[in-house]
């Protein structure tokens, strides 16, 4: 298992902020929906069973979590917002987690 996806040359490692832009079809129209949030968890060996879970609070103060496929049509792209320097495979801990909580554990500076 690794902790980090590589997604057209470009690495993004668990507990990194992204961005996903996702295609939404609706009726007849298709457009991109972006979904921002922290890189939880990369799970799979092959990029046929390769998934990536990303988690958002929302506004109302709720966490959403979303599971992509790796190899899914549907993404159009993927972008690095915010570079984390934590080291663990999987970050359930943040699940329990208020915003500001979060955002000190993880984007703390090494000194």
């Amino acid at each position: 298992m690794a902790n980090f996806l590589k997604y057209q040359d470009k690495i993004y490692r668990v507990g990194d902020t992204i961005s996903v832009e996702y295609k939404i079809k609706e009726g007849e129209k298709e457009r991109l929906q972006p979904f921002k949030g922290i890189l939880i968890k990369v799970r799979g060996n092959t990029p046929e069973t390769k998934t990536f879970t990303v988690r958002k609070i929302s506004k109302s103060g709720i966490g959403v979590e979303r599971i992509f496929p790796y190899i899914s049509p549907y993404i159009n792209k993927i972008s690095l917002i915010k570079k984390s320097t934590y080291r663990k495979a999987k970050l359930y801990f943040l699940q329990g987690l208020s915003d500001k909580k979060l955002r000190a554990k993880l984007y703390k500076s090494k000194s």
